[in-house]
């Protein structure tokens, strides 16, 4: 804060000017850089002779996308694809469709954050947050990534059992998954290209499997067409409102988005050129659009899948009726795509742990170190949910699950609307008007949607006991929520909000820029 006192005109050019005003603090450069999931990063090819799009520079950026897109593919979105299907057939595709697009626009405005600044979500909450609402801000974040993580660990550990004929239990399951996640997050060693092509094969490995179950079934194409473009659902009652709001809980991850904004740290790009960050952004958009869309193909699969042959079955009966009904080579088919699922987003999950972890607390730790602790922090959990649950008691864990990210989706979508809105961290690419309204305003709709299936859940509980403790964590936590709230909406524009304490709400927001200019 002094220094910032000290140079109020460096701080002002800093932003008027080319240079990043997100730069480190004096002393933070005096060490060699750190290194986490980047040892090197991926070059740019020129191509002069395609000014306006150029194939070779999509192929050069596409990879971040993808890795992201499996978190809409991870065991949690399955199962909400699956509860789909089984309680409104086709009527609920539209939502699973709505769902997406306002996870791209919201994923947009994570990768531009990284493109533009250089730091991820996580390493730019740690430098404009204040000490308390970071620490609060990355304890609500690991929450979350915990709760993902177990559902992502214990679908693989359903897989192996099931291609196991029940004779790996759960537990034993678990310790395979996190054994073999240490081995193949260490692939990026061998090149970052590779991870991202094995991390592509497994993708691939969903199309097939359940592709191929949709081939088997052969779902009414009228019907899923319907279901897909008419937004009705046509006598449904409150489990279908319910599953709807699980599905759009399901698709938009809150780890999601401190994930994508470091993954585009990945390729080479000069960001003192804005022609340069205008291209990176524009080519990460549309690989995101390929990737979103590749991963919305693959739940239309399974909901259709699901809808056709599963109307009003319960989980415990999806094996069983895989199996007699379309043969045993359907079953292990279907299991094979749900273990690609959660190893793939299990790999993925652990990238977000590594990222989150690093950003807010500023970790310079070895790899092995970070990978082991992030780890650490899930396996415990889940390790007693598989010796203690089977396979038939996992869906209210799973509901328990959904209702715990849900509450942690405003701590991921109001940080990244706050920040790519600020011109003095955005430059000449914060979010316009359209922006600021439209992303405002989708994610009040996104996370009043949430709020009201974590009300759903309390209320379905009934016990005057747990009533009481959901209301004094709700004071508590609408508290946190209604603060990070009142800094996104000054940083919107809102300055009136700041009630006459315009200098210290900016040095909340901006510690090492100066007075003058946060009140400008």
């Amino acid at each position: 804060m002094a220094e910032s006192k000290d140079r109020p005109a460096e701080a002002v050019g800093s932003v008027s000017g080319s240079r990043n005003a997100l730069q480190p603090l004096p002393g933070e450069d005096d060490e060699e850089p750190f290194t986490t999931y980047f040892d090197s990063k991926i070059p740019i090819p020129d191509d002069e002779t395609h000014s306006c799009f150029s194939f070779r520079k999509l192929w050069a950026f596409t990879g971040p996308g993808f890795l992201m897109s499996i978190a809409y593919l991870d065991p949690g979105n399955i199962e909400s694809d699956l509860q789909s299907g089984a309680v409104a057939g086709f009527k609920l595709l539209w939502v699973l469709l709505l769902a997406t697009v306002i996870g791209l626009l919201l994923q947009r405005l994570a990768a531009r954050l990284g493109v533009v600044t250089g730091l991820h979500l996580a390493e730019v909450c740690h430098r404009q947050y204040r000490t308390v609402p970071r620490i609060i801000l990355w304890l609500m974040v690991e929450l979350a990534i915990i709760g993902s993580d177990m559902q992502e660990v214990i679908g693989s550990a359903i897989a192996i059992n099931l291609l196991s004929v029940g004779k790996i239990p759960l537990w034993g399951g678990v310790l395979i998954t996190i054994a073999d996640t240490f081995v193949f997050l260490f692939l990026d060693k061998y090149g970052l290209r590779k991870l991202e092509a094995f991390f592509g094969f497994l993708i691939t490995i969903m199309a097939l499997t359940f592709g191929y179950e949709y081939v088997t079934v052969r779902p009414d194409q009228k019907q899923l067409l319907r279901g897909l473009f008419v937004p009705e659902c046509r006598g449904c009652g409150t489990p279908q409102l319910e599953q709807a709001v699980g599905i759009v809980g399901a698709v938009i991850m809150p780890h999601n988005m401190y994930l994508h904004s470091a993954l585009v740290k990945s390729r080479q790009v000069n960001r003192s050129n804005p022609r340069e960050v205008r291209d990176a952004n524009k080519y990460f958009f549309a690989e995101s659009c390929i990737a979103l869309f590749v991963s919305f193909i693959i739940n239309v699969f399974v909901v259709s899948v699901f809808a056709e042959a599963f109307y009003g079955k319960t989980n415990a009966d999806v094996g069983a009726v895989l199996g007699c009904y379309f043969g045993p080579a359907a079953l292990y088919i279907w299991a094979i795509g749900i273990l690609a699922a959660g190893q793939s987003s299990t790999m993925t999950g652990t990238y977000s742990g590594q990222f989150v972890m690093e950003g807010f607390l500023n970790l310079r730790w070895s790899r092995f170190a970070r990978v082991l602790l992030t780890r650490s922090i899930a396996i415990t959990p889940t390790l007693f949910v598989a010796i203690f649950q089977d396979v038939e008691h996992l869906t209210g864990m799973n509901d328990f699950l959904n209702v715990l990210m849900s509450l942690q989706l405003p701590f991921a979508l109001i940080p990244v609307l706050t920040f790519t809105s600020l011109p003095s961290v955005m430059n000449d690419f914060a979010n316009g008007l359209f922006w600021k309204i439209g992303g405002g305003a989708v994610i009040l709709l996104v996370c009043s949607i949430n709020m009201y299936f974590v009300v759903a859940y309390v209320m379905a509980l009934n016990h005057v006991g747990l009533y009481v403790g959901a209301a004094i964590l709700s004071v508590i936590y609408l508290a946190f929520v209604a603060y990070l709230t009142w800094l996104c909406l000054i940083a919107l524009g809102a300055s009136a909000l700041s009630c006459g304490t315009t200098v210290s709400v900016t040095r909340s927001l901006l510690p090492q820029h100066s007075p003058q200019h946060g009140a400008k």
